[in-house]
């Protein structure tokens, strides 16, 4: 039951509505239950059922700088957001807060072909902006499977990755330079509008995944890559995951770098064949889906497809669109037939080398609670999504069982020299873990940053950091 008492100033909200829009009628300021349980979360658990007592519907950089400015002064927890597609409770509503909404800042400022650089406000999609830069041949490579939902200010926020990360990288990678406002107001310039500059402590990289509890991000300046006019997608089909998984070491050791190289157990591939009407599960016990791009793309397809061979995988014809259709099906991939309140999804990273041995200890680990498993990985760079479910009629015992699948999983990734969320972030939900992966005095330190950028602890409270 989601908590709808207002437990601040019932004044704030027509104070917000005099600061941002006196007369109402950009409809800045929303005090109406329904909008404010809607905004009150993210696609992740949850802990504490909130509401926020108003949603501020920022429209420029002026809005964001006056709410931060009244909540700092009168000690206000601001919660920033985005699309809300997020799965770690980061957005999730704290007792008495205000969630300011970022979604209508929605411009691409500039384009710089030339440069290979975009100037974006952070309300923008990120598909949208990779269609509006492949016009110049060039794309925003960071692509969250919620790639046509999430917006580039969320991104930020979690430093989000993707499919092409292997090859590409993560967020962070892809951020040049911010406009942040900080709690008290102050509008912050950071970085720089060139790929190289070392000038002072790079606090732009500091920004990125700290996920709203340092500042609020009302422009980025971003860095474009070229997009590929050739790209080769390959699905290989294998008998079990340890066949999958030397698939993934071969094609490292012929030193070739796909652009995508994604891992299904069955699974996953059961998922899809419901979902699409496939039939992959019948015809192996785990997948490799890989596309190379670039000038090279034929050659190092080549070069992969012999590499697999050599393993006995089952290949997708040479030209055959199977392997591209494949690859967005598995963005969709999650799997809708279990109830979420008896499912959990992870997001760790382990060294590549040790995908093998990790994805036989989530086996052993579900096999013990008694909980089912499947696994979607980007196998490229090691991050892998397993995700827990029990039956519901399996009540109070099956969620306890879940939480211990849940907890051994990541205890058994930090075992393996990894870490506890590879691109999804610790938001609400993965609090209880920091520690486990992060010493006393990083905690300390990190907490002292906190303080200085934002002394009264209004930004996103209780998110991201132990």
């Amino acid at each position: 039951m989601v908590n709808q008492t207002s437990t601040t100033d019932p004044d704030h909200g027509p104070a917000l509505r005099a600061l941002i829009d006196p007369d109402g009628a950009a409809g800045k300021v929303d005090l109406d239950q329904a909008v404010r349980t809607a905004y009150s979360r993210d696609f992740g658990p949850r802990h504490d059922e909130f509401v926020p007592d108003a949603v501020i519907f920022a429209d420029n950089v002026a809005d964001v700088q006056a709410v931060l400015s009244y909540a700092n002064e009168h000690s206000v927890p601001v919660i920033a957001r985005g699309a809300g597609t997020g799965v770690s409770g980061g957005v999730n509503a704290s007792e008495g807060c205000i969630v300011l909404s970022l979604e209508r800042m929605n411009e691409i400022l500039e384009i710089r072909p030339d440069d290979e650089v975009a100037v974006v406000q952070p309300g923008v999609v990120n598909g949208d902006l990779g269609d509006a830069v492949a016009e110049h041949g060039l794309m925003y490579a960071p692509d969250p499977a919620s790639y046509r939902q999430a917006t580039i200010g969320g991104n930020i926020a979690t430093n989000a990755g993707g499919l092409r990360c292997a090859k590409y990288g993560v967020t962070r990678d892809s951020v040049l330079g911010l406009d942040v406002v900080l709690a008290d107001g102050t509008l912050l310039r950071t970085g720089k509008g060139t790929f190289k500059g070392v000038a002072g402590y790079d606090l732009t990289s500091l920004l990125v995944g700290s996920e709203g509890t340092l500042g609020v991000v009302v422009s980025a300046t971003v860095r474009l890559r070229y997009l590929s006019a050739d790209s080769r997608s390959i699905s290989a089909l294998f008998p079990s995951i340890e066949d999958a998984a030397s698939g993934v070491l071969a094609i490292g050791r012929r030193r070739v770098q796909p652009a995508i190289m994604e891992f299904l157990d069955a699974g996953t591939m059961a998922v899809i064949d419901e979902t699409f009407g496939t039939d992959l599960s019948q015809r192996g016990g785990a997948l490799l889906l890989v596309r190379t791009d670039g000038h090279g793309a034929a050659i190092e397809e080549e070069i992969v497809r012999g590499a697999l061979s050599e393993l006995g995988a089952e290949l997708s014809e040479p030209g055959d669109d199977v392997a591209t259709r494949l690859i967005e099906m598995r963005r969709a991939s999650r799997g809708d037939m279990q109830d979420d309140a008896y499912r959990v999804g992870e997001d760790v990273a382990v060294p590549r080398s040790r995908l093998v041995d990790y994805v036989h200890r989530l086996s052993t680990i579900a096999a013990k609670h008694d909980v089912m498993l499947r696994v979607v990985a980007h196998a490229g760079d090691g991050n892998l999504h397993p995700t827990f479910w029990v039956a519901p009629e399996d009540g109070a015992a099956g969620l306890e069982r879940l939480g211990q699948a849940l907890d051994a999983s990541v205890r058994a990734a930090l075992e393996a020299g990894g870490t506890i969320t590879g691109e999804h972030g610790i938001g609400q939900f993965k609090l209880r873990w920091l520690p486990w992966e992060q010493q006393e005095e990083v905690l300390q330190l990190q907490r002292r940053i906190k303080d200085v950028f934002d002394p009264r602890g209004i930004l996103n409270p209780g998110k991201g950091i132990a």
